[in-house]
């Protein structure tokens, strides 16, 4: 998958987990093993009934994960475990429908405006990449607009010049750790992607903390909408400003080729759009990592602009964006009246 489509993926699967086990916990209270089993039942449901959706190819290696999960243990399958299979379906199947109406996969491709520093594609005929951003269903947010940042420099403008010169530095000095840097944080097409690295971040601080399954599901639910709700915030900025990349407004600029060019607009940076956000939550589940987090997140924003493909102003923007996103995802959740409430 693209890092669009994982992103994507990523919310509906994690939305469903967590929505799952909340509905097999009110079926079955807090009755010991006949919980735990049931939790681990809808898990299994609401992910086989998902992942299904996402790769049908795969529909009966996942239905072969659920019966041996289900089998797993001696007495098994558990009665309870059967029950919580059945609601992790039923939540599943309305998660399924819920993306097949949220727009992500309406095919859209429009057009920049036409002059100097305005976006323009890599490739004749070659649309722009998240297109239909703008008008995908968003978690929490009441609009993609909702934190939209104020425009970037004028292009030519003094500040602009900086900006552009300071990656035309970078890139003429490159050195073997910013290369290494940039190709790391690369995580394009074929890799977990920006999105997957902050879930096995979440992973890693699950299994340290031993959370239960509903906490681990709940911050993989809140984590995954959240980084998609900023990229549809991001994208809704992209394609109001159309902001040229470095390497078209120089093309003295040279990219890290693991990093690649991006076939969208510049400004502001998605990968500091879904890092900020991503590390927000996860923060406030583990404030004690928060310093160690957002070193991340910088090196991150860093690499980018080590990579040759964005200006500061677009990751100071996209950090912005996504921690403004997360802020707001995180109190509705608190509210205990979001869609990851379950009713």
């Amino acid at each position: 998958m693209s890092p669009l489509q994982a992103t994507h993926a990523y919310a509906l699967v994690g939305v469903a987990q967590y929505l799952a086990v909340q509905r097999a916990d009110m079926a079955v209270g807090s009755d010991g093993r006949s919980q735990v089993e049931a939790e681990r039942g809808a898990v299994a449901g609401a992910s086989a009934a998902v992942l299904t959706y996402l790769f049908p190819g795969a529909a009966q290696a996942f239905e072969d994960l659920v019966t041996e999960q289900a089998n797993a243990g001696l007495g098994q399958p558990h009665p309870w475990f059967t029950r919580g299979e059945a609601i992790g379906r039923e939540v599943g199947a309305g998660i399924v429908t819920r993306a097949q109406g949220d727009g992500f996969g309406v095919a859209a491709n429009p057009a920049p405006p036409v002059g100097p520093g305005y976006w323009t594609t890599n490739a004749p005929g070659l649309p722009v990449a998240g297109g239909q951003l703008p008008g995908v269903t968003p978690w929490f947010l009441t609009s993609a607009s909702q934190f939209r940042p104020a425009a970037p420099p004028a292009f030519g403008s003094d500040a602009f010049n900086a900006a552009l010169a300071e990656i035309r530095d970078l890139s003429d000095h490159r050195t073997p750790d910013q290369t290494r840097i940039a190709a790391y944080w690369a995580l394009n097409t074929g890799t977990v992607t920006a999105s997957g690295l902050w879930l096995q971040v979440a992973t890693d601080d699950i299994n340290a903390q031993g959370l239960s399954e509903r906490e681990a599901t709940h911050l993989y639910a809140l984590v995954s909408a959240t980084m998609f709700d900023a990229v549809i915030g991001c994208w809704d900025a992209k394609l109001v400003y159309w902001l040229i990349r470095p390497w078209k407004a120089d093309p003295a600029i040279t990219v890290v080729a693991a990093v690649g060019k991006p076939n969208h607009p510049s400004y502001p940076s998605g990968h500091s759009c879904v890092s900020s956000s991503g590390v927000e939550v996860l923060s406030t589940f583990f404030p004690e990592q928060r310093g160690h987090l957002e070193a991340m997140v910088t090196e991150a924003g860093l690499s980018r602009m080590y990579g040759g493909i964005h200006y500061r102003f677009d990751i100071d923007a996209g950090q912005a964006l996504g921690r403004n996103v997360a802020r707001f995802t995180i109190a509705a959740d608190a509210s205990g009246n979001s869609v990851l409430t379950a009713r």
